[in-house]
């Protein structure tokens, strides 16, 4: 009898760089609108870096959000997969964790416990510098095509979230409040 593949969603991102956020948002968001099956782990990676090493080695199957530097069009969505993913995650962002999740990676591989499978949903963000602001209103818009490609992987990989029926689960994501002040429009004087 085969084993249950372990499955990981990641979202990775810095919350305090504007679209760089986008990532740990649509995590957030897939959690909010999926009942996750069994074997699917949901994870908000956010800056973690080498931390995340242990949670990579115990999956079979990796999919991550993030926004990348594709070289193209702000707000365009780009699907990469399996040894692709490793280089988009170093293309040259300025970001701790974008840093960290490729020696992740790096490191699973050599230590031999690399993920089989790997696909990257990631966004072309338009601002990389907005400290303290949230996602530009283009990458926020991108959020719904980011679930459906997730979702089309996923499906691809035998794995079928369904819409959430019920109105209470355990998010994820911060508290409304939490939100609020961690967009832009809640400092006013920023």
């Amino acid at each position: 009898m085969e084993t249950m593949k372990r499955t990981l969603v990641l979202g990775i991102g810095n919350l305090l760089w504007g679209d760089e956020g986008l990532g740990v948002r649509a995590v957030w968001a897939f959690q909010e609108q999926f009942d996750i099956p069994e074997g699917v782990t949901v994870m908000d990676g956010g800056t973690q870096g080498l931390s995340l090493t242990p949670f990579i080695q115990e999956t079979d199957r990796l999919l991550i959000f993030d926004a990348v530097d594709f070289q193209k069009e702000p707000g365009s969505l780009v699907v990469r997969r399996n040894e692709e993913v490793p280089a988009y995650l170093h293309s040259g962002k300025m970001s701790l964790h974008q840093t960290g999740f490729q020696e992740v990676l790096i490191l699973c591989d050599l230590l031999g416990s690399s993920p089989r499978e790997m696909a990257l949903v990631g966004v072309q963000p338009l601002d990389w510098d907005e400290f303290g602001g949230s996602l530009t209103d283009l990458v926020r818009g991108q959020i719904p095509g980011v679930l459906e490609k997730g979702l089309e992987i996923l499906g691809e990989w035998g794995i079928f979230p369904m819409p959430r029926q019920k109105d209470s689960f355990d998010p994820i994501s911060p508290d409304p409040l939490f939100m609020a002040l961690s967009e832009r429009k809640a400092f006013p004087c920023v």
